[in-house]
């Protein structure tokens, strides 16, 4: 019954922090991005270029949804189903409030025209939308799911190969941005953009895509990071048994020696997610209030219940380079 209740608990964090993490994803976009004509990357800047195209009759939601339905079964197949569920749910999330949220929040109140729309503000709204889509998509990958679209090809990259989701999601947001130059644009009131104005928006949403991939990244990085930590404690073998049976973490028990006092000891070296760092340091104070720990960064921790090692494929027997 606890594990019962322990993964129903952990499947609704998940699906909130793809929620909270779509929130942020699509307030970045309707407040900062929208407003000022903004072209990103990824099926949200098709979308966006959509839009645009068609003076706001075609809203972002509908294109979103349409295409990312075609790239989920590819991101099912590949990464499970359990990737599929929350990918679907928060692309569904992701394209009511795509539309939703420009109707509740339009172009016209005073927040946007004041704040977002004032003279020389887009680089600022470029970098403030830009950080919001990085941490909405990094904490929903974060809970195992995506916003869709490059964020799918990406993670079926990453899965194969070490290259870092916000690197894969550059690259193919460039041709997307670079390709809005070629497809005519108009803003809210309905008048064409000019063709010099679609190149400062290309060089924007260049900026949007850098500040989006290095702060996903920094995301990703640090959800993931991983804590050494050795503990030193007469009462070893209660903490090792806490960690290993209570807290569901790997011990190892090396062999030591205090140098000042010639005594042998044992000391607890245990590998976890920063994470989940505080509470096992309070488990283990509470087994041994004079116990003595070291906490270090892990900079790469591979195997079981930890990061894979990905290495290309073998060639088949009898290829030869050339």
């Amino acid at each position: 019954m606890p594990e019962y209740k322990t993964s129903i608990l952990s499947v609704l964090k998940e699906y909130f922090l793809v929620t909270f993490g779509i929130l942020i994803y699509v307030l970045g976009w309707t407040i900062f991005l929208v407003p000022n004509n903004m072209v990103g990357g990824g099926v949200t800047g098709i979308s966006s270029i959509v839009q645009y195209a068609t003076g706001g009759a075609v809203k972002m939601g509908y294109t979103y949804f349409i295409i990312n339905s075609g790239l989920i079964i590819a991101g099912v197949l590949t990464l499970g189903k359990s990737f599929g569920g929350k990918t679907v749910f928060a692309i569904i999330i992701a394209s009511v409030g795509l539309n939703l949220f420009q109707e509740l929040i339009p172009i016209e109140s005073p927040f946007i025209q004041a704040f977002v729309l004032q003279d020389n503000n887009k680089l600022m709204c470029t970098i403030m939308g830009g950080i919001m889509v990085g941490v909405g998509i990094g904490m929903t990958m974060s809970a195992g799911g995506s916003t869709g679209g490059t964020d799918i090809i990406a993670l079926i990259v990453n899965k194969y190969r070490n290259i870092s989701p916000g690197r894969m999601i550059l690259i193919m947001d460039v041709i997307i941005i670079g390709s809005s130059i070629l497809v005519p644009s108009y803003a809210a009131d309905g008048k064409l953009v000019p063709f010099v104005d679609k190149i400062l928006t290309v060089v924007y949403g260049l900026i949007l895509i850098t500040v989006n991939s290095y702060v996903l990244d920094l995301y990703l990085s640090g959800s993931r990071q991983s804590m050494q930590l050795f503990i030193l404690s007469r009462k070893y073998p209660e903490i090792a048994d806490a960690i290993a049976k209570d807290l569901r973490h790997g011990v190892t028990v090396l062999e030591g020696e205090g140098w000042y006092t010639k005594q042998p000891c044992k000391v607890l070296m245990v590998i976890i997610r920063k994470t989940d760092l505080n509470l096992c340091l309070r488990y283990i104070k509470t087994i041994d209030p004079d116990v003595f720990m070291s906490v270090s960064s892990a900079t790469g921790v591979y195997g079981r219940g930890f990061d894979a090692i990905k290495v290309p494929a073998a060639k088949p027997s009898g290829e030869t380079e050339k």
